[in-house]
């Protein structure tokens, strides 16, 4: 009987001392950013007509430019919108129709030319599947026209182009 005792105490006192030694050790990993997005040319809006705002130059208007630095290929996309809304303006009392489209403006590798073709279009939203390493130059245009013949109230209008890159 005490020799049943004393197994069972050692076994209890080794889960113990076990349980007791027992320890997390932390791994950390850093992922450095393989795909980088500068703002290049900071977009203006020409007023050509009373109810409309117009990023083409034939408006007096300068689009939007951004810049896609794409360290490895075939890992992210470009995910361009363009505006639905004002982020500052007037107070304004009628509907306002926007439109927009974004495109490659330049590129650093040939291969890049087919971007335009396999862009994927939905709504305001434009993606672009990244499958060549280096730098593409992105150009948006946004229109936007105020109600049916009506003015545009006077004074500052700002709208946001919004990129990301997204890991694929």
């Amino acid at each position: 009987m005490f020799k049943k005792s004393l197994a069972i105490g050692f076994v209890i006192a080794l889960s113990m001392v076990t349980r007791a030694s027992a320890v997390e050790v932390p791994i950390v990993g850093n992922v450095a950013a393989k795909c980088v997005i500068v703002s290049d040319t900071s977009g203006v809006y020409g007023n050509p007509t009373p109810d409309k705002l117009s990023t083409a130059a034939a408006d007096g208007g300068v689009q939007p430019v951004v810049r896609f630095d794409v360290l490895q290929a075939n890992f992210f996309k470009a995910v361009i919108s363009t505006p639905r809304t004002f982020s500052s303006s007037p107070a304004l009392s009628d509907v306002v129709n926007w439109t927009g489209s974004v495109s490659t403006a330049r590129v650093s590798d040939p291969l890049m030319s087919a971007y335009d073709t396999n862009k994927v279009v939905f709504d305001n939203v434009t993606e672009f599947d990244l499958t060549v390493a280096g730098t593409t130059w992105f150009k948006a245009s946004s229109t936007a026209e105020y109600g049916y013949d009506k003015a545009l109230p006077s004074g500052t209008y700002r709208a946001v182009i919004n990129a990301e890159c997204i890991a694929k």
